[in-house]
């Protein structure tokens, strides 16, 4: 008798192969807050929409300019994203690095592989 596949088991099996992935060597890991920060850049970027990082201290709901402009900094150490030059020389654009448009392959990949899994 086939076992019938619940959607939510292709997700649960996406989160499994998503973990999977972050044991191997990459960049380093995020806290919390830094994953909203990236989903929200990684966002940006898909819709080639310009993020500064005075529109990102904007975002109130993600904390106090001080917290983030701390976050910013350290998701530049761990090699997340970096500060682009714009026509103002005040305002620095917020991108993401090679390295985490990498991250996003593989995790799109793990998505592709968890619903061939399943079905």
């Amino acid at each position: 008798m086939k076992q019938t596949t619940r959607p939510a088991d292709i997700y649960l099996r996406f989160l499994q192969l998503a973990d999977a992935l972050r044991g191997l060597p990459s960049l380093p890991s995020l806290d919390p807050l830094e994953e909203r920060i990236l989903d929200l850049v990684a966002r940006t970027y898909q819709t080639q929409e310009r993020l500064s990082v005075r529109d990102m201290m904007a975002k109130s709901e993600l904390g106090s300019p001080a917290m983030l402009h701390s976050r910013l900094k350290s998701m530049r150490e761990k090699g997340w994203i970096m500060l682009a030059d714009t026509e103002d020389a005040r305002r620095k654009q917020i991108e993401l690095t090679q390295a985490a448009l990498l991250h996003f392959d593989k995790l799109s990949k793990c998505l592709i592989q968890a619903t061939k899994s399943i079905s």
